[in-house]
């Protein structure tokens, strides 16, 4: 489950894909992202079976039709919104069939996990840890409707809370950078020597990752020094030091 809003984007996952198949019977073709930026692959040849179980397994496959989720389905996704108006956090999980349908996350439930059920507004939360569209995400459906209306509800995956646990728990601010890949944010580190700054780059997608940032290191104060060098890049930050100071170091519940 890839995303790509630019063509070098589309370049790269090609030249990703058939580098890993190099040694395959088959014939491999990026067709685009026609559908909400969802990129479309197509694989032919005596290898099919394998290329595909790889990229299942390594990448993830959008579930494209609704009918092809359950009730507790575990769904990898990219925030499309945070929706102020409707208090819900929308996440784009692939569903095309039989219409594009995302997840919706309401702020019950996200003030459930992140906030020990305090009622802290949407607009905090997201702030506080860091969401924004375009940003990966795992998210666990809780409400499925395949009727008219064809509604998902979810909350944040066992897996999303933990990994916000664990980075809460390290104390270690963390810069998010989307919409740029591992080669070009290594460039830039090397450009600007910020490897002093930044102790390790964790990858979230194909072109979404997390640096982890020294300790008393202020990531938003690297964002003016990496965005002059990445200007397609988008930025978020994620600080266990408000979180912890705003909503308390017991917040997070499963």
């Amino acid at each position: 489950m890839v995303k790509a809003s630019h063509s070098w984007q589309l370049n790269k996952v090609n030249e990703l894909l058939k580098s890993e198949f190099k040694n395959l019977n088959l014939e491999l073709e990026v067709l685009g992202n026609p559908i909400n930026n969802w990129i479309q692959v197509s694989l032919t040849g005596e290898d099919q079976v394998i290329a595909t179980s790889y990229i299942n397994k390594k990448i993830g496959i959008c579930p494209g039709n609704i009918k092809n989720l359950s009730k507790s389905s575990v769904l990898k996704g990219y925030i499309s919104k945070v929706d102020q108006n409707q208090q819900e956090l929308k996440v784009d999980v692939g569903v095309f069939e039989p219409k594009i349908i995302q997840a919706t996350i309401p702020l019950a439930h996200l003030q459930a996990q992140l906030a020990d059920g305090r009622k802290v507004d949407l607009k905090k939360i997201a702030d506080i840890y860091g969401f924004c569209p375009n940003m990966p995400i795992s998210v666990r459906s809780t409400c499925l409707n395949r009727g008219d209306e064809n509604q998902l509800q979810a909350e944040l995956s066992e897996a999303q809370i933990e990994k916000i646990r664990l980075w809460q728990g390290s104390l270690l601010d963390r810069l998010i950078v989307l919409n740029a890949s591992l080669d070009q944010i290594e460039m830039t580190h090397e450009r600007i020597k910020i490897k002093r700054d930044v102790i390790a780059t964790e990858e979230l997608g194909l072109f979404e990752h997390a640096l982890t940032c020294k300790l008393g290191t202020d990531a938003a104060g690297l964002i003016p020094k990496i965005g002059r060098y990445m200007r397609n890049a988008e930025f978020s930050v994620f600080s266990p030091k408000r979180i912890n100071g705003f909503i308390g170091k017991s917040a997070l519940t499963l």
